[in-house]
């Protein structure tokens, strides 16, 4: 079967459209085994009355090719932007039986579940996940037929089904070990995979677009070059990246900037090719190592300290040692930039949304406010300089991110298996989404440690444009 994506940006031109040139021709199981799956009529009934207040209708297909609508607006005419097909049964009871609200996810982590057409329009479903919940006495006569359905498959074997993506280490206390150990369940995936769809820096973090139709990779660049301005760097100024990833940062301000840029990182595969990049570019004034950030000695040891996409990590209830950790590091009148992604309610609270990333990526991901996080800054002794607002950026770069991957998934899966492919291609797509709708954000916030006298900054923002 193929799959064809068509991915529309709603942020004007955008980057790159992912439609034939993301065409991928996925088999799940022998014809042999399709043809043996039982309750197709089950199967259509079971689901009409799971998407029955669904608020519009939704194209649905069964491993037999059978094709029907659901939802409330069944019976109206015009074309469906996708299509869900349902390749095997399991799909169908699980998303009944199961009491996992992403079990509609694992379905098509799995195979079991596919998305024939406009892959971003899908993913809308997670807004509507709510209404799938029937009433207990309809609930109790759909999960009687949901049983007999998964009896009739019993003895179906799935020879070909896909591998179920790993679950993330379930993070307590954001310790040193937990944080460890979530790094490397993320980052260390390959960094031939991450290279199929980054750009030629591999910066994996929210670029900086003039316009909506730059190249990602000079949007990348014009990232680096706009943390450095804020940051107002000097020759001969020492420089410290929280969460340095593959070094980009550090080698772009050693190199433009003349700074002595030091870089740290968790994940053991980001350290080898921050390293070998450095000396492929005959750099004297740049390292990096593997440390923890609290684990770095000393104090006012840094004129210019910057966290780009690292912060996330920390966990809300380490904030406080997060932010005090920098300013001890940080020397009187020095700058600090964090780069970091808010969320549009208080806290992390339980959601569907959070327990996806915390299960399949982020496992130990919390997002707070941008409010509060200035008052985390506040509280220790930071005074704020500026606050930028860049959602729209990451949006467009997700956009980018995702049709490059999709381009690539042949050499992808030569990397990963296809479990995981998709649980990026859905993560990054659903990210997207939630940039663009306002859900999450993201925020560069400029903050010198707080001194008597002026701040060590230019009168206006003019040397950031000129």
């Amino acid at each position: 079967m193929t799959n064809q994506m068509h991915v529309e940006s709603s942020l004007g031109k955008g980057p790159p459209q992912a439609a034939s040139a993301a065409s991928v021709s996925i088999t799940t199981g022998s014809e042999n085994a399709l043809a043996r799956f039982r309750g197709s009529a089950q199967a259509r009934e079971l689901l009409t009355r799971l998407f029955r207040r669904y608020p519009g209708s939704l194209n649905l297909r069964l491993w037999n090719g059978a094709a029907f609508r659901v939802g409330a607006s069944a019976g109206a005419g015009g074309e469906a932007a996708f299509t869900l097909v349902f390749r095997r049964p399991e799909a169908v009871w699980s998303a009944v039986l199961g009491r996992d609200p992403l079990a509609l996810a694992d379905a098509y982590f799995r195979g079991d579940l596919d998305i024939e057409g406009d892959f971003f329009a899908a993913l809308s479903l997670k807004d509507h996940l709510d209404v799938l919940q029937m009433p207990a006495g309809e609930k109790l006569v759909a999960a009687f037929k949901a049983l007999q359905l998964k009896m009739s498959n019993a003895a179906v074997h799935h020879p070909d089904a896909f591998i179920t993506p790993s679950h993330a280490p379930r993070i307590k206390v954001h310790s040193k070990a937990e944080n460890r150990e979530a790094i490397r369940f993320h980052y260390d995936v390959s960094n031939e995979f991450y290279a199929l769809w980054l750009d030629s820096a591999m910066v994996y973090s929210c670029a900086y677009f003039e316009t909506p139709d730059v190249d990602l990779d000079a949007a990348q660049q014009a990232k680096l070059e706009h943390i450095c301005r804020k940051l107002s760097l000097e020759p001969g100024e020492s420089f410290l990246d929280i969460g340095c990833g593959w070094g980009a940062l550090v080698i772009y301000a050693a190199k433009h900037y003349g700074v002595r840029a030091h870089g740290v990182t968790l994940s053991p595969r980001q350290l080898k090719v921050a390293r070998e990049r450095i000396e492929q570019a005959g750099l004297k004034n740049a390292t990096v190592e593997l440390l923890d950030y609290r684990d770095l000695p000393g104090e006012s040891v840094y004129d210019k300290i910057a966290s780009v996409g690292m912060f996330e990590h920390v966990g809300l209830a380490n904030l406080p040692v997060y932010f005090s950790t920098v300013h001890r590091l940080l020397k009187p009148r020095g700058l600090f930039l964090n780069h970091g992604i808010t969320h549009d309610s208080e806290g992390w609270e339980p959601s569907l949304s959070t327990e996806f990333i915390n299960r399949y990526v982020f496992p130990d991901g919390q997002l707070d406010t941008i409010g509060n996080i200035q008052r985390f800054m506040e509280r220790s002794k930071f005074e704020i300089a500026d606050v930028e607002a860049l959602r729209p950026h990451y949006a467009i770069t997700l956009r980018h991110w995702v049709a490059r991957l999709e381009r690539n998934r042949a050499r992808a899966l030569c990397h990963v298996n296809e479990a995981t492919y998709r649980v990026w291609r859905l993560y990054m797509a659903a990210s997207a989404l939630q940039f663009e709708s306002g859900e999450i954000g993201i925020y560069q916030v400029l903050a010198n440690k707080r001194t008597a006298g002026v701040p060590n900054l230019p009168l206006t923002r003019r040397h950031l444009y000129s």
